[in-house]
């Protein structure tokens, strides 16, 4: 069996290599059904290996039915393994692969500043708690998610959002995405109405509509959702408002709004949901309240820890009315049983003993200085020709250009001019409205980088 070849120097077993080589050779039929094998102490003999490599070898292809024995005759090609190849289009692999350009400067918001995870303390306490914790925590979990974690954050977001809930009314989710799957499931059913911002994260538009939902935009200006020109004739399913930090544009809904959100909600016997996705990160004047406050029993609460602490802890947080505590329950339950216990206890650690507070309020600092440098370049290369939205809040903010329209064609300019940045037409229901407004997310870049995109956006562009 000189087709079969043995390489010593590559660090894939030899029994690998024989039972590889003999498995593709059987399903492409250049063995076919039929075939007698040579004996393992032929083989062996052949290649140069010890008998019990080679034996080996047919033993896990006899096990997977390539092969079938036969008392007293030897070792055979079994019936109905041959399966016949089908050509793919390598051109289509080879050439539609997304190209990574390492001098790219992306602008994309929502993403903290990854090099500066406090890794040493999360470290610590993910070592504590696979140490020191009952061996029960490596078995399956409860849906809603640990004790330990929804007990803390309940004091923490009473404190520092003046979020209103018990432990029990908390389902821990694998970040905001997920929670908002859920208030879907729990919400929607076809063709009903959600009243909605516009603008409001495309993703958050696509599941909803993914329910069957029916979205009804209302417009938003620099104090966030117009309330005003809510439609009082319909029941909606729910309103999805982003109260402390309008995404994109970066209002913040007064109290006046929001009483009449709550006024309508109880109107229309509908829920709230509110979406406080980065509020901790204020700039400008004191911390703003959720709206969750006014009424827990009738507001859905949405947090993530993506943008505070990592996206790749997929962490998150739904708090829900007594209502709805039980169904949420059993969806989270058929969703994916249940949030990783160990990553849950980490972070109820790193939230009770203090880090989370001293790691927002170092992130807080740094992430005005990369604001205002951004903005001064902004100031710098394009003069009065633009106007700022929403930068008092946040991991980015909305630049207004003059007589410049971002459109895919000019977007894709700049693509190959080595800058990236998102428009806010991206994210509208009602579209046109925005066709000169980009969003700049400046929380994972570094000052050379702000300045080396900004110069790039300018070279483009004119």
């Amino acid at each position: 069996m000189t087709w079969i070849t043995i390489d010593r120097s590559q660090n894939t077993p030899m029994i690998r290599q024989i039972y590889h080589q003999l498995r593709i050779k059987i399903l492409s039929g250049e063995i076919s059904a039929g075939y007698r094998l040579p004996s393992t102490r032929q083989l062996a003999e052949e290649l140069g290996v010890s008998r019990n490599v080679v034996l080996e070898a047919y033993e896990q292809l006899l096990a997977e039915g390539f092969l079938e024995g036969r008392l007293g005759s030897g070792t055979f090609v079994a019936e109905g393994t041959y399966l016949k190849k089908i050509e793919t289009n390598s051109f289509i692999a080879k050439n539609h692969q997304p190209k990574k350009n390492n001098n790219m400067i992306d602008f994309r918001s929502g993403i903290p500043a990854l090099d500066l995870f406090p890794r040493r303390q999360w470290g610590n306490l993910a070592k504590r708690v696979s140490i020191e914790t009952n061996h029960s925590l490596f078995g399956y979990d409860s849906p809603e998610g640990r004790i330990e974690l929804r007990t803390v954050l309940a004091y923490y977001l009473l404190r520092t959002r003046g979020v209103e809930c018990q432990p029990e009314q908390l389902i821990i989710t694998t970040g905001a995405t997920q929670a908002l799957t859920l208030v879907a499931k729990l919400l929607l059913s076809q063709n009903e109405t959600v009243i909605i911002e516009d603008p409001i994260t495309h993703e958050i538009q696509t599941i909803f509509q993914s329910y069957g939902a029916s979205l009804l935009p209302i417009q938003v200006d620099e104090n966030g959702m117009d309330t005003s020109q809510i439609p009082q004739d319909i029941k909606p399913a729910f309103i999805f408002v982003t109260p402390s930090h309008q995404f994109p544009m970066g209002g913040t809904l007064p109290i006046q709004r929001r009483i009449q959100l709550i006024e309508y909600a109880r109107k229309t016997d509908c829920y709230i949901v509110e979406d406080d996705y980065d509020s901790e990160f204020r700039y400008e004047g004191p911390p703003v309240s959720s709206l969750q406050g006014l009424d827990p029993n009738r507001t859905i609460y949405i947090g993530t820890f993506s943008k505070i602490l990592s996206p790749a802890l997929r962490l998150g947080y739904l708090i829900l009315p007594p209502a709805l505590i039980e169904r949420g329950r059993s969806l989270k339950y058929f969703s994916d049983l249940h949030t990783p216990s160990l990553e849950q206890l980490t972070l109820a650690l790193f939230i009770k003993e203090g880090f989370l507070e001293k790691h927002i309020f170092r992130m807080k600092k740094i992430y005005r200085k990369r604001r205002d440098f951004l903005k001064e370049q902004l100031y710098n290369e394009f003069g009065d020709t633009i106007k700022i939205h929403g930068d008092s809040t946040g991991l980015h903010f909305v630049t207004e250009f003059n007589e410049v329209h971002f459109s895919d064609h000019l977007l894709s300019k700049l693509h190959d001019c080595g800058v990236k940045v998102y428009p806010v037409e991206l994210h509208t229901i009602q579209k046109y409205v925005y066709k000169n407004h980009i969003i700049l997310g400046f929380g994972n870049l570094k000052e050379e980088q702000m300045k080396e995109g900004i110069l790039k956006l300018k070279s483009c562009l004119f």
